[in-house]
C-alpha cells in the first residue's frame, strides 16, 4: 500500500493468483451518495472487479458495493460502473500497455487516505495454468518450512 495510506477497505486476492502483476497505480474513485457510507464499513468486494479504458476515461467494472441500510430511496446500484480518476499521462500510458495482448487493468486493493477512498490498480499478464500450480507449490513448500522452522524452536 503507497505511503500515507489509512485503513485497508478491500483486497483483490484473486487478482494475484490469476495475474503477474507489473506496476501499479493509485487512483481515486468518483462515488454517489451513500457509497462512501457502505464503503467505510468495509462492505465492498472486489472479486469480479475489472479496469477498462473507454473514450480516454478510465472505469470500473463489476466491484460490488452493498447498499447502506439506512440508505432508503437514496441507495444506488451495488454493481454500477464507477469512474478512477488518474492523471491524463498515466491512462496514456495505461492506454499504451494494454494495447499488447496479455494484459489487463485489475483493482488491487482499496483503502481510506485522508478521508477519501482510493483504489490500487495494477497492470496484469495473465497467468497460465502451469504457473499458477507452480505458484502454490512455492507457497506450500515455504508454509511447510516455516513450520518446520516453529516446531525446531519450540524443542
Amino acid at each position: 500500500m503507497p505511503k500515507g495510506a489509512g485503513k485497508q477497505l478491500a483486497q483483490n486476492k484473486k487478482a494475484y493468483h490469476d495475474f503477474f502483476i507489473e506496476e501499479t497505480w493509485e487512483a481515486g474513485i468518483v462515488l454517489q451518495g451513500t457509497e462512501i457510507k457502505s464503503i467505510r464499513s468495509g462492505k465492498v468486494n472486489m472479486k469480479d472487479a475489472y479496469a477498462k479504458i473507454e473514450n480516454g476515461e478510465l472505469y470500473l467494472h463489476n466491484m460490488h458495493i452493498s447498499p447502506y441500510e439506512q440508505g432508503n430511496r437514496f441507495n444506488h446500484d451495488p454493481l454500477r460502473t464507477r469512474k478512477l480518476l488518474l492523471h491524463r499521462k498515466e491512462i496514456n500510458k495505461l492506454i499504451g500497455e494494454t494495447k499488447e495482448i496479455g494484459y489487463t487493468i485489475v483493482p488491487l486493493k482499496m483503502y481510506l487516505k485522508n478521508g477519501y477512498a482510493k483504489v490500487l490498480i495494477g497492470l496484469g499478464k495473465g497467468k497460465k495454468q502451469y504457473d499458477k500450480r507452480e505458484d502454490l507449490k512455492r507457497k506450500e513448500a515455504k508454509r511447510d518450512i516455516e513450520r518446520a522452522f516453529r516446531e525446531r524452536q519450540k524443542m
